[in-house]
């Protein structure tokens, strides 16, 4: 079950959600002002290391036996 995160483009304050279907992303209302003027941001942990980055590859995914999970 993916988990979003959002930023309210009227009271400048991120959220996360849950979303079951793609298409209910459009119903999502932020969570402090109730507001629908909203954007999906890009999560912290859903990105890549930069290329030079000290983090080891893989390190973010939970794939890699560095990252705590087994």
């Amino acid at each position: 079950m993916p988990i979003y995160e959002f930023k309210c483009n009227d009271c400048d304050k991120t959220f996360e959600s849950l979303v079951l279907i793609a298409s209910a992303v459009d119903s999502i209302r932020c969570k402090h002002c109730q507001s629908a003027n909203i954007k999906k941001i890009l999560s912290a942990t859903s990105g890549k290391p930069a290329k030079d980055s000290p983090i080891p590859a893989g390190a973010l995914s939970g794939c890699s036996s560095r990252s705590g999970f087994s």
